[in-house]
């Protein structure tokens, strides 16, 4: 493994001077640190052969980034990792996803293992997926393991590519492609709190604030100690918790998530985020929902708007229909948020308004040539 700067030199170097497509791949170590970090980037081109680097001795790339600036990156779901890559100051300016590839060409199984055997005829080592990768040193069969996640990744691209050009979608699938190399990075969550798994039982307002106190004491812990926050405290307890209200530090030791194991200190500080959760005013308290942009829910289009939920069945009908026809998800077809947009507020239903619509919403080109006809009859027929 590379960990250090004459080595990563010598690298960077053996890399530039390389042919052809790049193949990169990044683990981190989800479940056991706190955030998406990489704690390992492989990377294989032909000419410079397999190389293993570690982030943390070298936690910039930047120089790695820019000698394979030119270069199409290979990534088997590219914005998984494409998040963590750019922390290290590596990101692509072309790119070919093969998970992607392998969603547009329809193939039912899209995992890097399952598109090697069934397009390549190999079989990829298994069981170290969900390993911590945060380890030092990491074990030998790991980096075995990891070497193979690139090892015959510009094979399967190559591979993929001839049956993307087959079934007539090489075009679409590098506009898809494009699309993801030049999308800036994500806009922070708002509200992350709330997406505490559990948080359905949660309705009262007080009671959200005690998800909330709970949830930031959690990820300010986990943050300074560097660990998974579930590690921390589990969602469960977090909504068990609010649930309950405890009024004291034995009534909150009585609860699920918050047993014997669990020190005098841990549970006085989960009651102090509880108490602050009591104290708060009626104007402090979060709402229960998020404010919406677009439109609402689609399960509430039949009382707020009949005629627009009658659109948006006929849309996804015809959607669906046309996605099983080009034998792809549809999903990848078109965003479903586009198609809810267009119906709950149609354009004109001719082919050139909702063609336009969809371009608004973010389709791309191929996507608005496929799907605008059929979309335009689909808001047309619930009129007629």
């Amino acid at each position: 493994m590379i960990a250090d700067e004459a080595s990563l030199a010598e690298v960077i170097a053996a890399f530039a001077a390389g042919s052809g497509p790049v193949a990169v791949d990044a683990e981190r170590a989800s479940g056991y640190r706190y955030g998406q970090r990489a704690y390992l980037v492989q990377l294989r081109r032909e000419g410079a052969g397999s190389a293993l680097i570690d982030p943390v001795a070298c936690p910039d790339l930047s120089a790695l980034g820019d000698a394979l600036s030119d270069a199409e990156w290979v990534l088997h779901a590219a914005t998984q990792d494409l998040p963590c890559l750019r922390e290290i100051g590596m990101m692509p300016t072309r790119l070919f996803d093969t998970e992607l590839a392998g969603r547009l060409a329809g193939f039912p199984r899209v995992g890097l293992g399952a598109m090697v055997e069934g397009v390549l005829g190999f079989v990829l080592e298994k069981g170290h997926s969900a390993v911590d990768w945060s380890t030092r040193p990491l074990p030998e069969p790991w980096l075995r393991y990891a070497a193979l996640d690139v090892e015959l990744l510009v094979d399967l691209r190559d591979a993929l590519e001839k049956e993307l050009d087959r079934q007539g979608k090489l075009e679409w699938a590098r506009q898809e492609f494009d699309a993801i190399a030049s999308a800036p990075p994500p806009e922070p969550r708002k509200d992350p709190w709330r997406r505490t798994s559990g948080m359905h039982k949660v309705r009262r307002r007080r009671q959200l604030g005690v998800v909330r106190e709970l949830w930031e004491a959690r990820d300010q812990i986990a943050r300074k100690r560097d660990v998974s926050p579930g590690k921390v405290l589990s969602d469960a307890a977090i909504v068990e918790a609010a649930l309950a209200l405890p009024v004291n530090v034995h009534a909150l030791a009585a609860l699920n998530g918050f047993g014997h194991r669990m020190g005098r200190r841990q549970l006085e500080q989960w009651q102090a985020a509880v108490d602050r959760a009591r104290t708060l005013s009626e104007s402090q308290l979060p709402q229960p929902g998020q404010p919406v942009a677009g439109p609402p829910p689609p399960r509430a289009w039949a009382d707020k708007d009949p005629a627009a939920a009658a659109r948006l069945s006929a849309a996804r009908s015809a959607v669906s229909a046309l996605a099983e026809e080009l034998n792809m998800p549809q999903e990848n077809l078109i965003a479903p948020d586009a198609v809810r947009r267009v119906c709950w507020e149609p354009p004109a239903a001719d082919r050139e308004a909702v063609a336009g619509a969809l371009t608004g919403y973010g389709a791309r080109p191929w996507q608005v040539k496929q799907v605008a006809p059929v979309l335009a009859a689909a808001l047309a027929e619930p009129a007629a």
